[in-house]
């Protein structure tokens, strides 16, 4: 079995420990699954691997950054990863500028629309008063579950980087946030496979989401 390997650009705070079903997928000293390709799931750099409406979406200082313009968008448009992806673990610093707007993260979606890269599927969301919670995005489009708002109250940084950490193993979804456990369930609604894209709100106008410390391991592998 391939030693599990941490992919991302800089240096991450997340500690992943926990639950069982997290420990048993950590990198160890006799190695784990993870493993994943040489060039990294971002490589910090350039959009390479990913696809999307480049004219709203950058590189800045290693991280993902999307922006909004000042008069709108009438859709939501996502930078999408030209790779599938099944049970996986992701780990991002989130910052929605001035705590206004809101994002997200689909996970095993799909493209609907490859003119305006319009996706469906499972969301981590993040954003005010529903960060940490599970959207279907288009596909049901509803909540597969809400965030208690209590946490989310007590543990949201709203003019800062937030850590978010998201696991899919199987049908099993968990979510953290700040290291706070916000969603941790089965879903048999979530596909066995699809992309990940983050997510840019057109119906913000101006709004400016910025992904860093982005790290990935496949656990499909």
């Amino acid at each position: 079995m391939r030693a599990a390997m941490w992919l991302g650009v800089g240096a991450c705070g997340f500690l992943l420990v926990g639950s069982p079903r997290e420990r048993a997928t950590q990198p160890g000293p006799t190695g784990t699954r993870g493993a994943e390709d040489p060039a990294g799931f971002f490589n910090g750099k350039d959009f390479d691997g990913w696809e999307g409406l480049r004219e709203y979406w950058s590189v800045r200082d290693g991280a993902i950054v999307g922006k909004v313009p000042a008069q709108g968008l009438a859709f939501r448009t996502f930078l999408c990863s030209q790779k599938k992806y099944r049970d996986f673990e992701l780990s991002v610093q989130v910052y929605i500028k001035d705590g206004k707007g809101n994002s997200g993260v689909q996970f095993r979606s799909r493209i609907v629309d490859a003119e305006k890269y319009v996706v469906a599927g499972p969301q981590g969301n993040m954003g005010r008063p529903f960060w940490g919670g599970l959207y279907g995005e288009r596909d049901p489009g509803r909540w597969l579950k809400l965030p208690l708002q209590k946490v989310v109250r007590e543990v949201v940084k709203p003019a800062d980087f937030n850590d978010y950490f998201i696991q899919c193993i199987g049908k099993h979804v968990t979510i953290k946030l700040n290291g706070t456990t916000t969603i941790d369930a089965e879903f048999p609604e979530v596909p066995d496979e699809g992309i990940i894209a983050w997510q840019l709100r057109g119906d913000y106008p101006g709004m400016e989401v910025t992904f860093r410390n982005i790290r990935f391991r496949d656990l499909s592998r």
